[in-house]
């Protein structure tokens, strides 16, 4: 009796697994052919995120960095890179003020008083109360007599 308990469970387990051998080519066949008639996903076409911008347009984090990095580029004489900077931190950070005075301050370096007049307004704007205003109002007007001096001078 004792050698025909084993013995069952021998004939028990490779009937088992014969049976789970057996069956899987069935289910891989199955499942094959259901894919088959199932429809492929569509492809995204959602258009958010490609019309979304790289970077967030509130973040007062990215725009002290860039005020950072823009004031290096300014001292570096890189006219260019710090206008780019001083203009993301004002869109990083709406309504911040400091972004605009650099930015006069790179704009008039460069030649552009037109610009660096409007940079100095939005400023004092923002800034009402600034610690600098009567400097950069006498900037304002130096910049505006010498465009329309300027103006007088082109035909």
């Amino acid at each position: 009796m004792n050698r025909t308990i084993p013995h069952r469970r021998s004939i028990l387990l490779t009937t088992a697994l014969a049976a789970i051998f057996s069956v899987t080519p069935a289910l891989l066949a199955a499942q094959s052919s259901s894919s088959k008639d199932t429809p492929k996903p569509k492809p995204n076409t959602d258009t958010a995120t490609q019309n979304a911008p790289d970077q967030p347009m509130w973040d007062p984090l990215r725009a002290e960095r860039d005020l950072q990095v823009g004031e290096f580029y300014l001292h570096k004489g890189d006219l260019d890179a710090a206008i780019d900077r001083f203009q993301d931190a004002a869109l990083a950070k709406p309504g911040y003020a400091i972004p605009f005075r650099f930015l006069g301050e790179a704009q008039e370096k460069k030649g552009l008083k037109r610009d660096a007049i409007q940079s100095y307004t939005r400023y004092l704007d923002l800034y009402p109360h600034a610690e600098d205003k009567d400097k950069i109002e006498k900037k304002i007007e130096r910049l505006r007599s010498e465009v329309a001096k300027s103006k007088k001078k082109s035909p």
